[in-house]
């Protein structure tokens, strides 16, 4: 009796002690949300035009790298006429925060056309544009934001 007791005994404890709540693995979704927390900010620098971009937009380097079209993909003409209508539309709304939410349109760009800016600013800018437009539902221009 006393030895079924303690066997008895034995199994409740390690049954307790295997009971506990397994850890589920990750979900997607999970994974998803890390991603975009990491690795935010994007700066952009050239000091000989003395200009500087910098997009704090949690979740544009993770859609930069899994969505947008790839380099080369779009001529430097083309991001830089589209990047046009948008810093316009985007000044405009800046300057109306009673119209427009000021958490979305808080500083204008200073983005002029006679300044040569480069391939890489003109392709990260034109994407922040896209991925600005389908994260908050916005249009920045004429055309619909698509990848």
């Amino acid at each position: 009796m006393k030895n079924t007791i303690y066997v008895l005994l034995l199994v409740v404890i390690s049954f307790l002690f295997n009971c506990n709540t397994s850890k589920n693995p990750a979900s997607k979704k999970d994974e998803k949300q890390i991603a975009t927390t990491q690795n935010d900010t994007v700066r952009i620098a050239n000091e000989e035009l003395e200009y500087e971009i910098i997009i704090i937009d949690p979740g544009f380097n993770f859609w930069l790298a899994s969505n947008a079209r790839p380099r080369g993909f779009f001529s430097q003409q083309y991001m830089e006429n589209r990047n046009i209508i948008y810093v316009i539309e985007w000044n405009q709304r800046v300057l109306q925060p009673q119209r427009f939410n000021p958490n979305l349109y808080e500083l204008q760009i200073d983005y002029q056309q006679n300044i040569d800016y480069g391939y890489e600013v003109n392709y990260m800018l034109y994407n922040y544009f896209i991925y600005f437009q389908l994260k908050y539902n916005q249009r920045l221009g004429p055309f619909v934001p698509r990848i």
